[in-house]
């Protein structure tokens, strides 16, 4: 279902009064890949759309003011004054460049359900995106970030290069920053907007490497050298004589999930205060029609009711607070990180997700008065990327000439295992795949000279897809399978920790986040066999586990004892917030998690489901208040009509 929201006709009033401004001739421009002076004006112009990006040495400094313009409500204007404007917008590709697997049910959201299609794989992704944009002059591709970063083999073993080369191919005119485009650090983030071959691998398909065609955004990324945005704060796209201005950001808790050496030497600010700080500059210097906010941060759908891909029940997460804190002016937010789909009404400004993976599409339609200066409607739908359309045959190419120069590294067998082994976690977190991930890391570290190991931890948000998915029977692990679960190729590392700083590590699961801390989000390591420990759901803070029931072989642990643990790079120096693990002494690096988890196949296999049993919990978590959201049908209204 189509969701249509219409703005008021005293809306279109006001701006028309305070529309005194002359429209800027053009914007002062940065280079959307950064790399050029402060100085300098760039304009690029693909198909009937003209773009502009904003100078990043003034955009993060004006003053937050309230904005001109109205959220969307209810009054159809003349159509002499009107433009048309789509937008497609997805989010979190991760490089799933395959149809593979990929599935979605559009009743649920889920990809596990009954009612699930098979869904994505980017040659069918191009395909939908041009069919949709056949009859629309005025249409814009855009991406709410992790574009890149944990993505399966194909792409990842050449750094992503094939998703960046076949986003151009699709024609993605637009990219937002996300957490994991800083996975390999800002250096190679910029090579791959701006081009050339891996420093250390070289262009490994044999050809240069051209870069990205679209521009990447990152108006709360800040160069710390600087003082400017990493990429461009926003663009400004003519669309058909409508200005539409784009902010493209990531979560400000990206630190906390990238590994420190991905965001060495930048600051990540507040989202809210970022855009307040924008919107003075674009409604009344570059004086653009509409503010599009692409945000890779989210929410999900919670309590009961519908919960398909065009619903809205309950919308909760951090999206909720920060658009609740933009200042009048934002039109439009489509978001991203939490995977999940959505298309909602937050606190009068619409908002959309995308899910994750290239399964579903948002087809926005804008109805933009240029005369008014404001957008006048919003309709917005999420599309499944079904396979009814004949694939790409351009992408097909690009997807195929990667895959001849992977094949062989990625149909190696490494072991097999006994059945599908999941990431499905029961109430307490665990799940039987977590467990063989950290069974394999305390394998490869157990023995005195690769580390003496007793305890092994996993994070959970390292375990990227299930393994043999859907699978009843023995069969096969390849090594592209095995990488497609653990992408992020992270070293281990065994340090000494007393059983004090163990218990601080297990509350530090659920009281790392800040004002965001709910067992929802928290983040329960996967732990390795011999340990174990109960949680209590309705426990405040710093007492969810109390430390009589963390055991090693079925012993209590000793607060001044000293054990070995094994985590990888990521979780010892920081990663996910848990501030402890850094403190470990005797740090003893090894080897690389992948070759720990096809070692353990190896000598293993078949492999079966770990038990899920390790972890237990009790108690019930409060149940929150509902955020102040609206159900995606909902006139917004503003003021009552003149």
């Amino acid at each position: 279902m189509r969701h249509r929201r219409t703005v008021s006709a005293l809306g279109v009033a006001a701006l028309l009064a305070l529309a005194s401004v002359p429209a800027a001739a053009a914007a002062v421009a940065h280079d959307p890949g950064g790399m050029e002076p402060p100085s300098s004006s760039t304009t690029s112009t693909t198909g009937s759309t003209t773009s502009t990006t904003g100078d990043p040495t003034t955009s993060t400094t004006a003053e937050p003011t309230t904005s001109t313009t109205e959220p969307p409500t209810s009054t159809t204007v003349a159509p002499g004054g009107t433009v048309d404007v789509q937008i497609l917008a997805l989010n979190d590709f991760h490089g799933n460049l395959e149809p593979g697997t990929l599935a979605i049910d559009p009743a649920t959201g889920s990809s596990s359900s009954a009612g699930k299609v098979p869904a994505g794989g980017a040659a069918y992704l191009a395909s939908k995106v041009a069919a949709l944009e056949a009859d629309q002059p005025n249409s814009l591709v855009v991406s709410a970030g992790d574009l890149v970063g944990a993505s399966p083999l194909l792409s990842a073993l050449f750094h992503d290069e094939p998703t960046v080369e076949a986003m151009n191919l699709i024609g993605l005119d637009l990219n937002a920053v996300g957490n994991h485009e800083f996975d390999e650090g800002g250096a190679e983030l910029r090579r791959l907007q701006d081009g050339g071959c891996h420093p250390t691998d070289g262009c490994l398909d044999g050809d240069e490497f051209a870069g990205a065609d679209f521009g990447f955004l990152a108006a709360n990324v800040i160069d710390t050298a600087t003082g400017e945005p990493f990429f461009a704060p926003y663009a400004i796209e003519d669309l058909g004589g409508a200005r539409i201005a784009f902010i493209g950001m990531t979560l400000e808790g990206t630190p906390t999930i990238v590994s420190p050496s991905g965001v060495a030497g930048l600051e990540f600010q507040d989202e809210a205060d970022t855009v307040n700080a924008l919107l003075p500059e674009l409604k009344d210097e570059e004086d653009v029609d509409g503010v599009v906010v692409l945000l890779h941060e989210g929410g999900s759908q919670t309590g009961t009711g519908p919960k398909g891909i065009n619903d809205c029940t309950n919308l909760q997460g951090p999206i909720v607070d920060i658009v609740g804190r933009f200042d009048p002016g934002v039109d439009l937010v489509i978001s991203g990180h939490t995977h999940q789909a959505y298309d909602c009404v937050v606190d009068g400004t619409v908002v959309t997700s995308a899910s994750s993976f290239g399964r579903v599409l948002t087809d926005i339609d804008l109805t933009v008065d240029t005369d008014a200066g404001a957008i006048t409607a919003i309709a917005t739908e999420n599309l499944v990327v079904t396979r009814d359309l004949a694939p790409n045959g351009a992408v097909e190419q690009l997807i195929a000439r990667y895959q001849a120069i992977a094949e062989p590294l990625a149909s190696r067998v490494i072991g097999s295992s006994t059945g599908e082994i999941t990431r499905t976690a029961t109430a307490a977190g665990e799940s039987p795949l977590g467990d063989v991930i950290a069974d394999a890391q305390l394998a490869a570290t157990a023995a005195p000279d690769t580390g003496a190991a007793v305890i092994a931890f996993m994070n959970p948000g390292g375990i990227r897809a299930d393994l043999n998915a859907g699978e009843t029977a023995p069969g096969d692990v390849t090594y592209g399978e095995a990488f497609t679960v653990q992408p992020f190729g992270n070293n281990l590392v065994t340090l000494t920790y007393t059983g004090a700083q163990i218990d601080a590590v297990l509350e530090q699961q659920f009281c790392n986040v800040g004002p965001d801390d709910t067992v929802a989000n928290a983040r329960i390591l996967q732990v390795s066999t011999g340990f174990a420990y109960s949680w209590d759901a309705a426990a405040p803070c710093g007492q969810k586990v109390d430390p009589a029931t963390t055991t090693l072989a079925g012993v209590p642990l000793g607060p001044a004892a000293t054990y070995r643990v094994t985590v990888n790079s990521f979780l010892a120096d920081g990663g996910d917030g848990f501030k402890v693990l850094p403190q470990g002494e005797d740090r003893l690096g090894g080897g690389v998690d992948t070759d720990a988890f096809e070692a353990y196949f190896e000598a293993n296999s078949p492999v079966a489901p770990g038990p899920a049993d390790r972890i237990t919990t009790t108690g019930t978590p409060a149940v929150s208040a509902p955020p102040t959201t609206a159900p995606p049908t909902t006139t917004v209204t503003t003021a009552a009509a003149a």
